[in-house]
């Protein structure tokens, strides 16, 4: 995936598709957390526990206090994306579209890993198949890997055969170096249509979108990507930024300057988890 191909067609669709990252409501996620310390002990749980040190508190998985392992079923199909992490406290989500590539990704890792953040890696199939140290990396960091579409294609262009095959080959790839099949999808530029939706509950797929865009890909300066994200930093935020697909390094100096910002501001950052109905 070349940067002036993907910076032209990008721009070239945006104004046609209708990006639903502005609008829905997120419902399948469980209540998150915005305290520092363990909750109260489930019922034949031992009742002392020592408190979480902050440490400890980012890399928990956002509403990691149930079983770790919650049994798999149906994922919804649903009509529209899921946008934001409800729940209590100061909690966000920072999401990296594109990857992975060698130029960036890596500089990145290394900035979640220095302040022990977790964060979502939707990659696509194509750049994951040919930097596989890169997304074994992600998932041994304890990232969610998320399932992106094997070349970035705009879906509502596509046959139903075709969304499929971007799905299923990028899952492939993710479950041979990750070890598991994504559980998320976040369909490039933004637009899902009703044949994403299905495709991607019948892969076990839950969608995400996202609710501030730094719009980092237009290249807008560090300063700017750092104002979009501090601007627009609330608590259930998840913040789109790519580490892919054209010139980072802007996101790259950005995620130096907001990370630590967010956390002396008291957000914690990190990562979802599926609740199965």
């Amino acid at each position: 995936m070349q940067k002036d191909h993907l910076l032209t067609r990008r721009r070239a669709l945006l104004a046609g598709a209708v990006p639903l990252g502005a609008a829905g409501v997120a419902a399948a996620f469980a209540p998150g957390t915005g305290r520092r310390t363990a909750p109260p002990p489930a019922a034949g749980a031992r009742a002392a526990r020592r408190p979480l040190r902050p440490s400890e508190y980012r890399l928990k998985p956002l509403t990691g206090y149930g079983p770790p392992h919650p049994p798999h079923g149906r994922t919804p199909v649903r009509h529209e994306p899921l946008l934001r992490v409800p729940g209590h406290g100061r909690t966000m989500v920072l999401s990296f579209d594109d990857g992975p590539d060698p130029r960036y990704t890596p500089h990145i890792l290394d900035t979640l890993a220095r302040y022990e953040v977790r964060a979502m890696f939707f990659v696509c199939g194509e750049m994951a198949a040919g930097h596989r140290d890169l997304l074994a990396r992600m998932a041994d960091e304890g990232h969610v890997v998320g399932n992106h579409t094997w070349t970035h294609p705009l879906l509502t262009r596509l046959r139903r055969a075709r969304i499929r095959s971007e799905m299923e080959r990028t899952s492939d790839i993710v479950e041979k170096v990750c070890g598991e099949r994504p559980a998320w999808f976040r369909a490039p530029y933004g637009a899902w249509n009703r044949a994403a939706f299905q495709l991607g509950a019948e892969l076990g797929m839950e969608s995400l979108a996202w609710t501030v865009d730094t719009l980092d890909w237009t290249e807008p300066g560090t300063r700017t990507i750092v104002e979009r994200v501090t601007d627009g930093a609330a608590p259930g935020v998840v913040v789109l930024s790519h580490d892919a697909g054209g010139d980072r390094s802007q996101s790259v100096r950005a995620l130096r300057t907001y990370l630590p910002g967010l956390l002396d501001s008291g957000y914690h950052l990190t990562v979802p988890r599926r609740q199965y109905v």
